[in-house]
């Protein structure tokens, strides 16, 4: 009988004498030594019943645990750094980047139109969003002093550990959440932003392909999760040379002088301005004034330039997941891999007038967000209305696990299968890496509110609120825009009402609707701000 237990448990993945805290009722989390995830008790009957008649044939504790090993899911989690959903052709069709695996992957699986990171306190955005990603937490959740002391033990790569996976990962290093990146049984973490393959995106792809190559060596068949990630295309967006030919760019160095024109690169962005129209309460954030290849510039021939090195390093990234996914392929391991695309956050580069990600415009705001696998929906287009935050709900809704109870995110396997067009209503994002109470905003259908303020000693040195709807106006294009010489470097000609419509007398009532729902996000995220015009509580 006790032989029988423990083989059950070693099926299912589960440490012999470590149980659930939400199975006990005891908090969870006490200690690195209790166990943060089981499998999915709908799944167990099906599994002990299986055990039980391979132990009549005489099967082996091992080849038992081998067998139910190989058939749970493998994840590919491919996160890169700094990438607006719009650099694509999934999302932009006008976009010139070239991502054939990328596509493939968006062709043959769900793409989300409505995938949200939630914010920062900071201007480093990378840091708060890798926290929420790796624990599932909401952003004023994962600030310092409001971690709980065991959280590293409740984050990706410790849950699926204690499910049975093999975990690895490779990634950049800084700005991130080390507690949690040093759950993984393998780490393989360096920054690499640099040209040459031994310094850019190819090393990353090394570190998977060494690790598929020592499994196929070790005939290892535990399911795994690998966490893929990127130093690039966050700058220094340092292109290799055949690929910046494709896009007319350079990797231009001197803030003194323009980077040359040329007829490859990328056209400008639609929502395209030589100046952001007012101050967004960090206008001075090293984003905004210190790239290299950007620093203070807005110019034409500066903007298109470092797009074309952004789709440089981008396409780089496309080639080194289209090895990665080869081997899998080869290895026969494709087909029962679930794979998902992102980016920490999106990226202005020109948008707005903006270069950086300091912003709740929906180009830095929204991430692209694609999911290809066993049972998800081939060739779907959804909403989905998830957040990062919503990636370890869900790998762990995927695989059988049950999801740590430090975990605030919400599965969205039901929109992978087709079943749900979203998982929530409402969407609230933040920024406040500079002045207080900085940048807030909230989603719900085809209406955005966006708010600034910036708060002084003498009170409210200045606020502006903005209003969109999405549906007319998906760009969030300004008055701004309308302007001729603008249009005559954009070649967009907007409408009308494409414009902030926060001063339209005719749109007062959806803007009292929209600040009561701002506020109502506020409290239930527990932001520890309030605006002037809000309640202070």
């Amino acid at each position: 009988m006790m032989q029988g237990r423990f083989l059950l448990m070693a099926a299912l993945g589960v440490h012999a004498l470590g149980v659930h805290a939400g199975a006990t009722g005891k908090p969870a989390g006490r200690s690195r030594s209790d166990t943060p995830a089981v499998l999915n008790k709908e799944k167990a009957p099906l599994i002990a019943e299986t055990i039980a008649g391979a132990l009549k044939s005489g099967s082996s504790t091992q080849e038992l645990a081998r067998g139910s090993a190989a058939d749970r899911p493998n994840f590919l989690f491919i996160l890169v750094d700094d990438q607006a959903p719009f650099d694509f052709k999934t999302y932009n069709p006008k976009s010139t980047l070239h991502a054939p695996n990328i596509d493939r992957l968006a062709s043959e699986g769900v793409v989300f139109d409505a995938a949200h990171q939630m914010g920062s306190f900071s201007g480093a955005v990378c840091s708060p969003s890798r926290h929420m990603i790796m624990s599932g937490r909401s952003l004023w959740h994962v600030q310092s002093g409001k971690l709980p002391e065991d959280l590293p033990a409740h984050t990706m790569g410790a849950v699926f550990n204690a499910a049975g996976y093999d975990t690895m990962r490779t990634c950049k290093t800084g700005n991130t959440y080390p507690d949690a990146n040093r759950q993984f049984k393998v780490v393989r973490d360096a920054v690499k932003r640099g040209f040459r393959d031994e310094d850019g995106s190819p090393w990353h792809a090394r570190q998977v392909l060494d690790y598929l190559k020592q499994r196929e060596t070790e005939k290892d068949r535990a399911p795994f999760l690998i966490f893929f990630g990127f130093s690039h295309p966050h700058d220094v967006r340092d292109g290799k040379p055949e690929l910046l030919a494709r896009y007319g760019a350079v990797n231009h160095r001197d803030s003194k002088s323009l980077p040359p024109a040329h007829p490859k690169q990328p056209l400008l962005p639609i929502n395209y301005l030589p100046a952001h129209p007012f101050d967004n309460t960090h206008m001075n954030v090293r984003d905004e004034v210190a790239v290299s290849g950007v620093w203070k510039h807005r110019d034409e021939r500066t903007i298109r330039n470092e797009v074309g090195r952004q789709f440089a390093c981008s396409e780089n990234i496309d080639i080194q997941i289209g090895r990665v996914l080869k081997k899998l392929e080869a290895m026969g391991e494709l087909d029962n891999t679930y794979i998902i695309y992102t980016s920490d956050h999106g990226i202005a580069i020109g948008r707005h007038g903006l270069q950086g990600k300091q912003n709740l415009y929906e180009h830095t705001f929204r991430v692209p967000f694609i999911v290809k696998g066993p049972g998800v929906k081939r060739g779907l287009r959804v909403t989905g209305n998830i957040y990062l935050l919503d990636v370890l709900a869900t790998l762990c809704d995927l695989a059988g696990i049950e999801r740590p109870e430090t975990c605030e995110g919400m599965s969205f396997r039901p929109v992978l299968e087709g079943n749900r067009e979203t998982v929530r209503d409402v969407l609230y994002g933040a920024y406040c890496g500079g002045a207080k109470p900085g940048i807030r905003c909230v989603k719900k259908g085809d209406w955005k509110l966006i708010r600034y303020e910036r708060s002084g000693k003498q009170g409210v040195d200045f606020s502006v609120t903005q209003l969109f709807n999405l549906a007319e106006n998906p760009d969030e294009l300004l008055k701004e825009h309308h302007d001729p010489a603008v249009i005559a470097l954009t070649g967009i000609t907007p409408k009308r009402n494409q414009v902030n419509l926060a001063d339209d007398p005719k749109y007062a009532g959806k803007l009292k609707e929209m600040e009561a729902l701002l506020l109502s996000e506020m409290r239930r995220h527990h932001d520890p701000y309030r605006f002037s015009n809000q309640p202070k509580e």
